[in-house]
């Protein structure tokens, strides 16, 4: 089956990365994700990603422990380079070609973020796992992703979670919780759901960009998203 979309933009959490793990990041469940894009590469879908990178390093939460929040950040922002470069390890081992842009200089590590090169290297069906976030404190790497989808002219932000969709609440703590298939941006800044955080709901409503939220968890759901499934939620 077709994808429904050309350009996408894969939102994945740090601490998607742990696994079972307190910390760091679990072998297995890279080899998952890397399984899963594999599965779409195929689909000659052009393909960007957005690491955070909690399970190392949150800036925020150092704030209250009394390190300086931009200090924090950076540090945040050096982790998701981190977790790209251990994303891109796992790709690159089963065949896929990727890029690692960073929106802070390591020229010996990874590219520059270069938006004109960071779209070549889509039309060649490149993966591009853009690191660092935006490269500027106070700024979460959900904006991040919103961003670079905008920038790259992405179809649609999809962002992978550890539960199916987005609920009214916490479905790991309440087994009541009711999902939504479909919210707009207004929905989900009237009702406070924190899915993103504000600015990039903003962002993509701004500019009409989709958000589609699902389990990445779960085997074949990222194919399944791609080529038109009624799985996970809207945002739009």
């Amino acid at each position: 089956m077709p994808s429904k979309f050309k350009r996408i933009l894969l939102k994945l959490s740090g601490e998607s990365l742990m696994g079972t793990q307190s910390f760091g990041i679990d072998n297995n469940v890279l080899e998952h994700i890397s399984s899963e894009l594999f599965k779409i590469a195929k689909l000659n879908i052009e393909i960007g990603i957005v690491i955070g990178g909690g399970n190392i390093y949150r800036g925020l939460s150092a704030s209250q422990q009394g390190v300086d929040r931009s200090t924090g950040d950076q540090m945040g922002m050096l982790a998701t380079v981190i977790n790209s470069l251990a994303l891109q390890n796992s790709l690159e081992k089963i065949g896929i070609h990727t890029r690692v842009q960073s929106a802070i200089k390591m020229d010996e590590i990874c590219e520059p973020l270069i938006l004109r090169r960071a779209i070549r290297h889509l039309e060649k069906r490149r993966i591009v796992i853009f690191a660092s976030g935006t490269g500027e404190p106070y700024f979460t790497t959900d904006t991040a992703a919103a961003l670079r989808a905008i920038e790259i002219k992405a179809d649609v932000i999809i962002k992978g979670t550890r539960v199916d969709g987005v609920y009214d609440s916490d479905p790991e703590k309440n087994h009541k919780a009711k999902m939504f298939r479909s919210l707009t941006y207004n929905d989900v800044l009237a009702k406070n759901l924190r899915i993103m955080d504000l600015t990039a709901i903003t962002l993509c409503r701004e500019n009409n960009l989709p958000v589609m939220v699902f389990n990445m968890d779960k085997k074949d759901n990222l194919k399944k998203i791609v080529t038109g499934h009624n799985i996970g939620t809207l945002i739009s």
